[in-house]
């Protein structure tokens, strides 16, 4: 069984809405990308890339807008703190993903780098971080937290935005307007074929 199967077993084991679910679900959907992308060729590997960066960029704001301030609480500043500095580190190579030609050589080496360090980060959040969220509230609070975390991926940025990665604050402040811009740029260039 690999990874992604293992967080999902894991997911279907929680309550429906249970924002660690949500969370270990989208881990897998994560996982699935990163190999669509590095199986494909031409236009399919640049729409899965696309499709791999708005999650990471959504998935990463959402996490740093609703779990780390509960994570602060339950596992410790130092704990919450780790997982936001490699959400800033992460968002920083993605902006660079992203310009980049997903045919290049350059491109294919850069995102095995990324997707080990992405990897390394799910893990750590997996094993230090969502046991306490879990254990430290209750079932009512872990849906509600869940329903939230919906909420926020709703108004999440598409793209990365490395100025605001890595802090809740800041993404409380900017992703909105962020996430507004890029939303309206990812409809252009749909109905632009660009």
């Amino acid at each position: 069984m690999n990874k992604a199967e293992m967080e999902r077993k894991e997911a279907a084991r929680l309550p429906e809405g249970d924002v660690v679910a949500i969370l270990l679900e989208q881990h897998a959907r994560i996982r699935d990308l990163f190999e669509d992308v590095k199986a494909s060729e031409g236009v399919h590997k640049q729409q899965a890339f696309d499709e791999l960066r708005a999650l990471l960029a959504v998935h990463e704001t959402a996490e740093e807008m609703i779990v780390r301030p509960v994570a602060q609480d339950t596992v410790g500043k130092k704990e919450a703190e780790a997982r936001n500095h490699e959400e800033e580190e992460a968002n920083k190579v993605l902006a660079r993903l992203e310009k980049m030609d997903v045919a290049s050589p350059e491109f294919d080496a850069l995102l095995r780098e990324f997707e080990q360090s992405v990897s390394d980060h799910a893990e750590r959040e997996e094993r230090e971080e969502f046991p306490g969220v879990h254990s430290g509230r209750s079932a009512e609070q872990l849906r509600s937290m869940g329903t939230r975390l919906r909420a926020a991926e709703k108004v999440a940025p598409t793209h990365p935005h490395p100025s605001a990665a890595g802090s809740p604050a800041a993404q409380w402040a900017v992703g909105p307007f962020a996430s507004l811009v890029d939303r309206t740029r990812d409809a252009i260039n749909a109905a632009t074929g660009g």
